[in-house]
């Protein structure tokens, strides 16, 4: 648009822009060649013509110093034309406005979700007063074990617990001393013999649900019985159909009569024996460290089958039956070179891994090997 000057009010623009460059180019020496010449007739009948062609937008160049004559006030007018630049500034205002305040609330939405995360997180320590500088420190569980770590106190850092060597969890999945990952089924409501040494015998009780699509049960570990010294240290699962983690479901017992645990963190049992046995609570419920002085320490978490794990897994499990178990794990401190046992052999010094590494799930045979009558029974073929 331009504004008429005569009018003074804003119209669109029916000339070229190169037409009105010429026209207001040509404004300071029309307005001053008129103020010298006089007015012919011509130019007035000519002012008339010109207004006319410009209308639509034809005026020929003869006419350009021919439409100021009459009004020779336009020379105060032009002060007029900064009313366009008004609205200039006002275009460049809201660009200037608060565009920038949608960036402040981006920082603060990402926060939250992060700090609440962590708040679900078990924290665990390292109890160990050999390493000073971690001692008692406080750490968050990593993402992937959210309730079940412990602090590794040689590097200061939580690791999940099922991660370390010597775990067994799920359904069972063993981590042996050489770091392969492997798989030893068993059978359901059988036991198999863990580790075989001279003075160190550990077995397992399996429990497990038959998948009709499966040649083999679905099974996990929910006792051991642990021999040594003429002791026997029983560790398990209760049965359980409705999860509640607020429930302790943890059975102990230690040369048969039972173990009683106060619920709270860091309550501890101790034996009267030697080699010295003591059981520690990690957690109010479900969670302890059995410690066997100069043989082995065991970590052991009772947990469920969950709604969302059956679903994965297809495992069938409903809550008749939450199919509770064990996680463990096992550090040996004084095994012989002719240990055996399905996680024991891996730690003997003969060891050929019989895995095959090539599958994508490593599977350990030797159920007939490893067979036991009982749970305190050191009859396994292995022995």
């Amino acid at each position: 648009c331009e504004v008429d000057c005569a009018s003074c009010k804003l119209i669109c623009s029916s000339t070229s822009s190169s037409e009105h460059h010429s026209l207001s180019g040509s404004v300071a020496s029309s307005a001053t060649s008129s103020a010298t010449s006089s007015a012919s007739p011509s130019a007035s009948s000519g002012s008339s013509s010109p207004s006319s062609s410009s209308s639509t937008g034809g005026a020929p160049k003869n006419s350009h110093t021919s439409i100021y004559p009459t009004p020779s006030t336009p020379s105060s007018k032009p002060s007029t034309p900064t009313i366009p630049k008004a609205p200039t500034p006002s275009s460049s205002t809201p660009s200037t406005s608060t565009p920038t305040s949608p960036s402040s609330p981006t920082p603060s939405t990402s926060s939250p979700p992060h700090s609440s995360n962590a708040g679900s997180r078990k924290r665990a320590k390292c109890n160990n007063k050999k390493y000073g500088q971690c001692y008692n420190q406080e750490h968050v569980c990593p993402a992937n074990c959210p309730t079940s770590c412990q602090v590794d106190c040689v590097t200061c850092k939580p690791v999940c617990n099922c991660d370390y060597l010597g775990a067994l969890c799920q359904d069972p999945r063993f981590i042996g001393g050489d770091g392969i990952i492997f798989y030893f089924h068993g059978k359901k409501d059988k036991d198999f013999c863990l580790v075989t040494d001279p003075n160190l015998h550990i077995n397992a009780h399996f429990i497990g649900k038959r998948n009709a699509n499966m040649g083999r049960d679905f099974t996990w570990v929910q006792s051991i019985g642990v021999l040594f010294d003429n002791h026997r240290l029983f560790l398990g699962a209760k049965k359980t159909s409705v999860w509640d983690n607020a429930n302790d479901r943890l059975s102990l017992a230690f040369n048969g009569e039972p173990i009683y645990l106060e619920e709270t963190v860091g309550s501890q049992w101790s034996s009267t024996s030697t080699p010295l046995v003591t059981i520690t609570r990690t957690s109010i419920t479900n969670d302890l460290i059995v410690e066997v002085q100069g043989k082995l320490k065991v970590t052991a978490k009772v947990v469920p089958i969950t709604d969302e794990g059956s679903r994965v897994h297809n495992y069938g499990i409903t809550d008749e039956d939450r199919f509770t178990h064990l996680d463990l794990g096992f550090k040996f401190l004084s095994l012989t070179g002719k240990v055996d046992g399905v996680l024991g052999k891996i730690y003997a010094n003969d060891y050929v891994s019989r895995v095959n590494t090539r599958l994508l799930m490593l599977v350990m045979g030797g159920e007939r090997e490893y067979a036991s009558s009982s749970i305190f029974a050191t009859d396994c073929l292995a022995s």
